[in-house]
């Protein structure tokens, strides 16, 4: 891994009690847990790459007891790591030594409007629960991801996430409206505006959006709602490698325009993974070809005949020669099913042993390029590796992914994730690309941020830190090195 787990903090345990006996006082003994059997479920995150460890487990259940927390504890000098549905796939929301401060319970749906075309929410509720509050008032709230219902709003908006509908929609700093964050004194910014044009001094909430907890606590946020799409054609399509991808992507594009909501692209190997792992996975191409694309149309007006669009593109990169083989989807059921096939790859990864993964942009220009050239560099390196490149192709986001050869050891092949992320890393940042597109940098990226962030960059984000929280307690040790 490219960034090792921190020696754990020692807190003073006198401020430790004393902090621990207000809080509880202010939002009940039950709330807050010291139990290590209790505490273990908040530890570990996804992958199991980092295991924390925390004296207590706070969970706080409004704003104004957050503030609390987080005023009590700057005052006693202890740090605290904010942590939501604890799908984060970079450690950021794992504690070592800090108290961990989960928001689970800030949970509700406070409002949402039809007509100004917002909902806010709090950063308890899971995606899912905003999504399903947006629909009962016929709008869509259009953040899509595979943990969508286990990770809450606020790891969405720490992050910045992504997820399958960015190219239609944006990532979730577009999605975003306004914030409601507690700052590392304890006081209370209310930034919950729905207004879509508010040119008032600094965007603040923009620099709050993907800070993972490092500059302040997201307590709530106002999300952008767009009207339900009416009409959708979902298509799968089988290609022989990552230029067809690109081709077939400008056709879509050309015709679609807007209404192509998303692009996706997997390998033969991820489909097989898929395929074996995963119960009611379903060949929708019946030969086996080197790439698959995933697109869906969406559009809000009923009449839309967008599965003739589809077809009659299809038709053209047939007569091409740019495609191989197409399914359209031919009911809801059809195109959930297609959908399970790409959801379900990183699962499905996970039977296959070890996985060095990578979350990478380049310039959409450039993704086949690149995938190409990656994956020459990467099976040159370690004879037997299954390069696993998918995701989002129409905003040029790929997660880079690499299994460990067949019958290795999977230490063994984890030890190699830094030279692997050398290889990725340098051919990423050749093309002017990013190193973390939708996942954020946390633990396990901090390193690298150092060796590919411009350093003027660095500095101003190390300013702002200090700035915000100059004692260091907010999420200590992530995302920038030696910043708390």
């Amino acid at each position: 891994m490219s960034s090792h787990a921190p020696t754990p903090l020692h807190l003073a345990a006198d401020h430790l009690d004393a902090a621990l006996a207000r809080i509880a006082a202010r939002i009940g003994p039950a709330y807050v847990i010291t139990q290590p059997g209790d505490t273990e479920g908040y530890l570990t995150e996804p992958r199991g790459l980092y295991r924390g460890e925390t004296p207590a487990v706070v969970r706080p259940g409004s704003t104004a007891e957050v503030a609390f927390v987080v005023e009590t504890c700057a005052a006693a000098g202890l740090p605290l790591v904010p942590q939501g549905g604890n799908t984060g796939l970079v450690g950021g929301q794992v504690p070592f030594g800090a108290i961990l401060l989960s928001l689970g319970r800030l949970n509700k749906i406070r409002a949402l409007d039809a007509t100004d075309l917002t909902l806010t929410a709090e950063v308890g509720c899971t995606l899912h629960q905003v999504q399903a509050a947006a629909a009962e008032a016929d709008c869509l709230f259009p953040l899509s991801i595979a943990s969508e219902g286990t990770c809450q709003i606020g790891g969405n908006l720490a992050t910045n996430a992504g997820g399958t509908a960015v190219l239609r929609y944006g990532n979730t700093r577009e999605l975003t409206l306004g914030l409601e964050v507690v700052l590392a004194d304890g006081r209370i910014w209310n930034g919950l505006s729905r207004l879509r044009k508010d040119n008032t001094g600094y965007d603040l909430r923009d620099l709050f959006v993907g800070s993972e907890g490092t500059l302040g606590i997201i307590t709530a946020a106002v999300l952008r709602l767009f009207p339900k799409p009416k009409a959708r054609a979902t298509v799968l399509a089988g290609l022989s490698d990552p230029h067809q991808v690109l081709a077939l992507f400008r056709r879509l594009r050309a015709v679609a325009g807007d209404a192509l909501t998303g692009f996706e692209m997997m390998p033969d190997v991820g489909m097989e993974m898929v395929l074996k792992h995963m119960p009611g996975a379903v060949r929708a191409i019946q030969d086996r070809q080197p790439f698959y694309v995933l697109a869906e149309l969406t559009s809000t007006r009923r009449d839309d005949d967008l599965a003739a669009m589809v077809e009659g593109v299809l038709g053209e990169a047939l007569e091409a020669e740019e495609i191989a083989d197409a399914v359209i989807a031919s009911s809801e059921a059809q195109s959930h099913a297609l959908w399970k096939l790409r959801e379900d790859l990183s699962e499905a990864q996970k039977f296959e042993g070890g996985s060095i993964k990578h979350d990478v942009s380049v310039p959409v220009s450039k993704v086949a390029e690149f995938v190409l050239a990656a994956t020459a560099a990467c099976e040159a390196h370690m004879p037997g590796l299954r390069v696993c490149a998918f995701g989002h192709v129409g905003d040029g986001n790929i997660h880079f992914n690499l299994s460990q050869p067949i019958g290795m050891d999977k230490t063994a092949f984890l030890d190699s994730w830094e030279a692997f992320n050398r290889l990725v890393h340098d051919l990423v940042a050749s093309y002017d690309g990013s190193i973390s597109a939708e996942h954020g940098i946390g633990l396990l990226k901090r390193e690298e941020l150092l060796l590919y962030k411009d350093p003027v960059a660095l500095d101003v984000m190390a300013s702002l830190k200090a700035a915000l929280d100059p004692a260091g307690l907010l999420n200590p040790g992530k995302v920038l090195v030696g910043k708390g």
